[in-house]
């Protein structure tokens, strides 16, 4: 077991780490910026180091400053969590490269499935079903409008590298094509560091399916079941739960059948996610990996009682699997909302500023990740995300009776957070009989 994590991130997802940390008995050491100098969440690591300025390209995307500072702390491995550095193959070579662990991924796995382009064409060859789309990275205009000519509108221009939304546009006929293309790539640009784009056939109201993979050194792949991700807002996820709603058993076996398949042959280690679009017949097609632990990974965890992040730590040591696809049975049904410090009454502008009132839910089978506390300041220099709300019960009914009332219990004072319109979502019919799709949000509200 390693003796000292670095954890190379901030916010909930840092006191997530450094929990599971210390309940292995690591020793954690915690970066932050000027901006965090203070911030609640540092109070739990063993030893802190600032790296830089407020802007994360001024300190959290700093890969130089965090090795030092792992070097200068005498850490064995540094965990990136989510965001930020996650995802980055460069990063996790010069980890290694100095003798500190990178939790996570080989980067020959992560540029393989972390690259979109790449993994969709690595998805074709082993014949799992992919959008239609370009069959790489998109080299100039005259490319991307034969490409786009090829498969038709509507289509979705996607950046190659990072998540959570940025650098996706949905283009409905030519005349949009080439400004979706500029903004894409300059917001992936800023967002990844690299304005790479490619195109796929944009598929209209279907669902957002993935499943949660795990994989030692070993040659050992299992799957934890699936999470519905389909409840998003411009490609932003509002709301996952695990099982889907929306597939039936058959389905259920093949994606992840599917997953395991993919992450198999591209030689893979630690937590992964494959994310699938499904139709309304039914079928299913593979759009991308995500090659680190994601925000929702509670929602598992809550329904087959495996610790994803020890179980991240212990793989990153070299340890095998401590369960296989046998031992996994995922119970009751469990469901996250993430409240962001937005105001949805403005377009869902970003609200900085001093938390006077926090109080959050509580109960049987609920659990609330966040590093929220009375006092505390939101900084406008980073993701809004400020808690996660996850419940689990018997039933789907029932998880979501206990996350209304849990909604409604949660306080957070003066400023603004999209709690109101998360009760609201969560209470419309079309949502409890599980008739929507990705694009419910923006026709409904």
């Amino acid at each position: 077991m390693f003796r000292r994590i670095l954890i190379a991130n901030r916010g909930e997802i840092a006191l997530r780490i450094m929990r599971a940390c210390h309940e292995l008995g690591v020793e954690t050491v915690c970066v932050f910026s000027e901006e965090d100098r203070g911030a609640g969440f540092l109070e739990l690591a063993d030893r802190v180091i600032c790296i830089g300025g407020a802007a994360p390209r001024d300190s959290y995307l700093k890969s130089d400053r965090i090795i030092a500072a792992a070097e200068v702390t005498g850490a064995d491995a540094v965990h990136p969590g989510y965001g930020f550095l996650a995802e980055n193959a460069a990063f996790a070579e010069k980890c290694r490269a100095c003798n500190i662990e990178f939790i996570g991924p080989s980067a020959d796995a992560m540029r393989l499935l972390g690259d979109k382009a790449a993994a969709r064409t690595l998805a074709k060859k082993v014949k799992v079903p992919v959008v239609p789309g370009s069959d790489g990275v998109l080299e100039d205009e005259a490319e991307t409008v034969r490409v786009a000519g090829r498969i038709g509108f509507p289509l979705l221009i996607k950046a190659v590298a990072g998540g959570g939304g940025r650098g996706m546009r949905i283009v409905r006929d030519k005349g949009g094509l080439s400004t979706a293309v500029r903004q894409a790539a300059q917001e992936a640009e800023g967002a990844f560091g690299s304005g790479a784009l490619y195109i796929e056939k944009y598929l209209e109201r279907p669902r957002h399916v993935e499943v949660q993979i795990m994989a030692d050194n070993h040659g050992g792949v299992v799957h934890l079941g699936e999470r519905d991700c389909t409840l998003q807002r411009r490609h932003q996820k509002l709301l996952e739960e695990s099982p889907s709603p929306c597939i039936d058993s058959r389905t259920r076996k093949d994606l992840c059948a599917a997953a395991v398949k993919l992450t198999r042959v591209a030689g893979y280690s630690s937590a992964g996610t494959v994310e699938f679009l499904v139709d309304g017949k039914g079928k299913y097609y593979f759009i991308e990996v995500n090659t680190r632990i994601q925000v929702e990974h509670p929602v598992t965890e809550m329904t087959t009682e495996i610790d994803l992040i020890k179980t991240q730590i212990k793989v990153a040591t070299g340890e095998p699997l401590e369960f296989n696809q046998r031992s996994v049975h995922p119970r009751g049904h469990a469901i996250e909302c993430r409240v962001n410090a937005e105001d949805p009454d403005a377009d869902f502008r970003p609200c900085a500023g001093f938390i006077e009132k926090f109080r959050p839910p509580g109960g049987f089978g609920v659990r609330v990740e966040t590093y929220g506390h009375e006092n505390c300041r939101v900084s406008p220099h980073y993701d809004s995300l400020l808690a996660k709300v996850v419940v689990c019960q018997t039933t789907r009914t029932e998880a979501l009776s206990c996350m209304q009332r849990c909604l409604q219990e949660f306080t957070i004072e003066p400023i603004k957070t999209t709690l109101p319109f998360l009760r609201k979502v969560i209470s419309h019919p079309n949502f409890v009989n599980a008739k929507h799709d990705t694009g419910f949000v923006e026709r409904t509200f």
